[in-house]
Parts: C-alpha cells; structure tokens; sequence
C-alpha cells in the first residue's frame, strides 16, 4: 500500500544519495507507513534504518558521477525496519519505498528468530531488574553498608537450548559506590544474575555465579568489604603526573581535505562516509584519482566468546553488531579527547522504540594526521636527501558495549593505501571469584580481590567489496616457494611466488611460512609496465581462529570466525557474516552458508570476507581500564600503478612543518639536508 504525506521533505525531493544514512524525515515517514499498514495496531520499533540500495541499479548512478557524465535517476531509496505488535508481541521486519511512501512488505519472524536489542529495550530490563522483588531480596542479603549499592548489565542470554523461543537477558550484578559516577563496579561482581523475558517481563530464574574452579554454587551470602579497584582520576590511590607538557596538533591553513554533504575528496580519495543502526561507520564508492577501487568496506560482525567453561557463563558470547549494533552504540565524540587537531564530524540517527528519530551527534570523526615518513632516500655519493612525509587522513568511530570500548579507524594515505585500525579498550567483563587465599584458575586471570577476568577472544570480520578498476574482479593467493633445486638454481637460493584463483565460491587459511598473501585483481585491465592484471592486496593480521570445537553451539553461531578467508559472489542483502540475526541464534545463516552455493567467483562481482581477532588472555595490567591493543589490516596497491603514486607529494621541508628545536648546548643540523647535514654536492661530469 502507498501513504500519502503532506510534509514535504528531502525524501521525494531527490537531493538524498543513494549511500546517504537515513534521515529523521525518513524514520517519520516509516512509522507513518507502518501505522497505516496496521491501522488500530499499537506498534514498538527496534529498528528504523536506510536499507543497503540494489547494486546493480546503483553502479550507473555512481559511474556518471565519477566520469562526471550526467545522472540517470536515483535508485530508490528503501527503509527497513523491525518492529513488534505490541498485542501480540510478534516481531516483523518491513521494506519500504521512501521515494513512492509504499510498504514493499512485511514479514513475520520465523518463530524463536530473535531481532537484535534496542537501547530501549536494555535500558527497561536495566531498569525493571533493579524494581523486581526477587533481586530486591537478593541485594537484602547482601548488607551492604551505607554508601553502597547494586547495579547490572543486561547481557544477550546466548544459547544452549534449541527448543528455547523466549526472548532472554542475563543480568549480571556488581556492587558500586555512590559516591561518584565513575566508581568502578566491574572491580565488585555479585553472585547472583537474574534472568528475565523481556517480552512479559517474568523472572525465568535466579542464577547463582560459582565462586570457585568448580561449578557449585551458593546461595548469597553478606558482602565481605573490599576496597574496589578504581580507573577514574578522582578515585586514584595515586597523584596524577605532572611533567606531560602539552601536544597541540595545529593545521593554521585549515585541513587537506573537502567535504560535500557525506562525499569526502582528500588527495586523489573520494569516498562516501555511510553510517547505520547495525554497522556503524561504513565506506562506500571509495575511488583514487577517478579510478574504481572499493565499493564498499565494512566490519560486517563481531563476535566475543569467552573461555570459563562453568555455567551460566558457557553461554557469554556477545555479535556486537548482530546482537545490539556499533551504529547504537557508538559514542559522541569530543575535540581534544577523542580527536586531535583539525577535525569534521559527521552525525547519525536511529529510532527509540515509539518511532521518534534520535540524533547522534559527532559519532564520526575525520582529520588528518602525520604518521612518520613516507619515504627517504639520501644518495651517499652527493649527500642529496629526498624526504617526504606520511599524511594520512583518519575516520574513526567509538563504540561503548557495556564494558569494551572498540575504536575503529580507516585510514587512507598518499601512497593508495587503505587500512584498518582496531584497538580494543574499556574494562575487562569480571566474574566473581574467591581468591583471597592465592587461588586461581587455567581460564582466566585474578585480577582484584575477589574478582577475576575470564580468557575470551574477539573475532572481526571485514567485508570487502571490491572495485578493482571495475565490478567483476578475482580473488587468489600467492605463496613464496624455493626454486627447485637444478642448473638454473646451483646456488639454492632461489624463490618464486605461484598463485591460486579461488575460482569457486568458499573459504581459505592463511599461512606464514609460505608468506600467503591474499590479492584482489581485474583480469580486464592490464598494467601497462608489469603486463600482470591491476590488483590490490590484503595485508591480512595474523591471528587465531575460534578455539570452540565445531559441535560447539558457539561454533555453530560463528562458523565465520573458523576461517581468515571467505570468498563469495556478490548478492544483494548478503552483508553479514554471520547472517542477519545472532541474537540468540542456534546457527550461523552466513558465509558458511553462501559459499556451499559454489558461485563461480573468477571475473565476477565478488566479495572478500577476511576475519581476524584477538586471543585475549587478561593481564593484571589490563585492570581496572585496559591500555588499548592495536590490530590492523591494509589493503595495498599490488600492480595498480605504474610506480609510486606519492611521487607527486611535496617534499618535507622545515618551512613547511615548522617544528621545534629542543635547547642543547650544540647546534644541530637540519633534519633533510642529508647525511651529517653537509650540503649536497653535484655529480662530477665525466667527458
């Protein structure tokens, strides 16, 4: 059906992109469409949010843009949503037309098929856990002294039944002082965890958390005081330093790059900067110097499944972006803190859970940044020095998922690289843990008194759309082999590289020692000086697949993260590697599941998922706030060129950069002039 609206807005006037976030006229519009689809109906809204547009009637759109050749019609712009009625408690997800105001359908859930959680949803279970008797009475048994209080984290209930359908959160209880809004409760856990159905609001039961190496359990007992373990400046045993001078990052003539509306240009770069509800921070049309290169990137999911093999704890396993969403999660970003230097920010919106839009103000942040050297080289015959310096431009995002913090940072430089930063901060998820007599356990760390932090592992994965100087490209790899061993090797110190196309569909592994690199080509375009096929690489990060076995119900959900590699043609709506919905999943509906098709994969319009992680077995260091861990994955011109394409940079000079000399009681020479800072001297002419 279509609805007519007397408000005029920026949907039917055609000024939105196609890759535009979804507008707060938009999230209006598609309640407005939804009420007249279910007239009388009271509804309740997870999620309102632009829907990715049809590649095929997008590609010629972004094509005349980037030849700048006039524009066909924009592709229409689709909404979706999942939204529950509120009578019945059956969730449906719904596309619509925004250009049109028409509902295209609306489904409902296969039943016990979860939609992922909503900041008002977590917020009510917050709320009604601290408001139920039962916990009321728990919290008696504890006798905590004035001053002192309890608060929970509702966590995604995980799975270990197939036959459960109800929606669950397990809420985990920790202690915390009142005195102050940064008292570090993760440092005092409780021993009992609620567990509520957050359609009726029932308590499904009381979980008791064991104390020891064991399983067993007690009831809860008066707190024993201890002194938290605090992160926050006012709440050090310690005095903060005093000897850090101040690190100012100043660009007086204004940043290197241009921005139109969500369309970035910075040094031969062009991008769209996307952002939804699920994702987050998403890349799209990135092109150099008018040349395809990527379609799209994304982290597509995330999964954490930790190690303590105890009940209720073999169920924590949180998709921080299938289950809630980095886009809803994503923090307000602040100059000076979060961003340094000269920085453009770009907002987003979501839906609460009646259908009013809500703005995220400053959740993307975009400045430049100078990353050492990007190239030198001094001719020790003449002294000359070339030098030029690494400026890279950084769009990053910060997402704050109940203890973690996950900062996401692509980064493009002069040389046509593209990478993606991941560090991992916040406070480690604690359990409680009687240690007070120097006990300890294989699967975790003590890390306080009465408090301890289990292994677990963070498993990422990146999806790659790739536009290598057009939309059909092919994935293979190249290893790095001896020669063999004859007359044109008599000294054995010979190699080769030999490649493999992943013509088929289907995943792969890396491997170290054959130096496995992964390499996205275009067999139509051939390099006119290497007479190869333009190709990019993917620096993978090394890492450690899923440890769970793959009868494990944690496998199962996340077979992506038990292979580095998956490759698989291109098919709208395909954006998840582990499929659309994990809350509460009982199997992964993903890549594992699309690369069975065995697609023919070569020359084609295909997809290149890479997953990687980090194995983290807590350190004491990394409490009560973890110093950040860094993980990286590049993507780099293999071919592309005809030479280096940052030839064209200027070079370095101190008249440029204008830094500062530190007081020394000699004169020291400057930093380009080359070696021992004596003047380049002139080739002798040879007649």
């Amino acid at each position: 059906m279509s609805f007519t609206s007397q408000e005029t807005t920026s949907t039917t006037s055609g000024k939105l992109h196609p890759f535009d976030p979804v507008r707060p006229e938009e999230i209006r519009l598609a309640v407005r469409i939804l009420e007249a689809s279910f007239p009388g109906v009271p509804l309740r809204y997870n999620r309102i949010d632009i829907h990715e547009p049809i590649k095929q009637d997008v590609i010629p759109y972004i094509e005349a843009e980037r030849l700048g050749k006039p524009l066909p019609p924009r592709p229409a712009r689709l909404l979706y949503s999942y939204f529950s009625r509120v009578d019945t408690g059956v969730c449906i997800k719904a596309l619509m037309n925004a250009d049109t105001k028409s509902l295209i359908y609306a489904k409902e859930f296969p039943e016990g098929v979860q939609p992922p959680m909503d900041v008002d949803e977590i917020a009510g279970i917050e709320e009604h856990c601290m408001q139920h008797p039962a916990v009321l009475a728990e919290i008696e048994k504890l006798k905590l002294p004035p001053g002192m209080t309890v608060c929970n984290d509702p966590w995604m209930y995980g799975t270990d039944d197939p036959n459960e359908k109800r929606r669950l959160f397990q809420c985990f209880m920790y202690i915390v002082e009142v005195d102050h809004p940064e008292n570090n409760h993760y440092s005092l856990p409780c021993k009992f965890s609620p567990v509520f159905d957050a359609r009726t609001k029932e308590l499904v039961r009381m979980d008791y958390l064991p104390g020891g190496a064991d399983h067993q359990t007690v009831e809860t007992q008066p707190w024993v005081p201890v002194k938290a373990v605090q992160y926050a400046p006012e709440l050090l045993d310690e005095p903060l330093r005093t000897d850090l001078k101040p690190y100012i990052v100043q660009q007086p003539q204004g940043a290197s790059f241009s921005v139109d509306g969500n369309s970035v240009y910075w040094q031969k770069w062009r991008f769209r900067v996307g952002f939804n509800n699920r994702e987050g921070l998403v890349l799209h049309n990135i092109t150099y110097d008018k040349r395809n290169v990527f379609y799209r990137l994304n982290v597509s999911e995330m999964t954490v499944p930790y190690g303590d093999p105890r009940a209720p704890y073999h169920r924590k396993q949180a998709f921080d972006v299938g289950d809630v969403g980095f886009g809803l999660n994503a923090n307000q970003l602040s100059l000076g803190c979060d961003c340094l230097g000269h920085i453009k920010y770009f907002d987003g919106y979501r839906s609460d859970s009646k259908g009013n839009p809500v703005l995220l103000k400053n959740i993307i942040c975009m400045h430049e940044q100078d990353n050492g050297l990007q190239y030198k080289h001094t001719n020790y015959r003449s002294n000359a020095a070339t030098v030029k310096r690494n400026r890279q431009l950084v769009l990053q995002m910060i997402c704050t998922v109940a203890n973690y913090e996950y900062i996401f940072a692509y980064i493009f430089d002069q040389a046509g690289n593209v990478e993606l930063e991941v560090r991992a901060t916040g406070i480690l998820s604690t359990v409680p843990f009687d240690n007070l007599n120097g006990e300890t356990v294989p699967w975790g760390t003590n890390v306080g008194p009465g408090v301890m932090a289990p292994y677990h592992q963070h498993m990422f994965s990146l999806r790659i759309d790739p536009a290598i100087d057009g939309f059909n490209n092919t994935v293979y790899y190249e290893d790095s082999v001896p020669l063999p061993e004859d007359e044109n090797n008599p000294y054995s110190v010979g190699y080769t590289t030999e490649q493999t196309v992943i013509r088929k569909s289907s995943s792969a592994n890396t491997d170290v020692n054959r130096h496995r690199v992964f390499k996205i080509r275009n067999d139509n375009v051939i390099n006119p000086i290497t007479y190869k096929p333009v190709s990019y690489k993917l620096m993978a990060a090394p890492s450690q697949m899923l440890l769970l076995p793959k009868h494990a119900v944690g496998h199962q959900r996340a077979e992506f993260a038990s292979k580095p590699i998956w490759v698989t043609k291109y098919q709208d709506n395909e954006l998840f590697a582990a499929g659309e919905f994990t809350n509460q999943s009982k199997k992964a509906d993903g890549v594992e599941t699309w690369v069975q098709r065995n697609d023919d994969t070569e020359n084609e319009d295909v997809v290149l998922w890479h997953t990687f992680g980090l194995t983290h077995n807590p350190r004491i260091e990394d409490f009560p706030v973890m110093p950040m861990e860094r993980i990286s994955v590049m993507l780099r011109p293999d071919g592309f060129f005809t030479k280096n394409p940052a030839l064209d940079v200027p070079p370095s000079s101190q008249a440029f950069n204008k830094s500062t000399l530190h007081p020394e009681p000699a004169p020291a020479a400057a930093c380009c002039s080359g070696v021992g800072g004596s003047k380049a001297k002139l080739y002798k002419r040879v007649d």
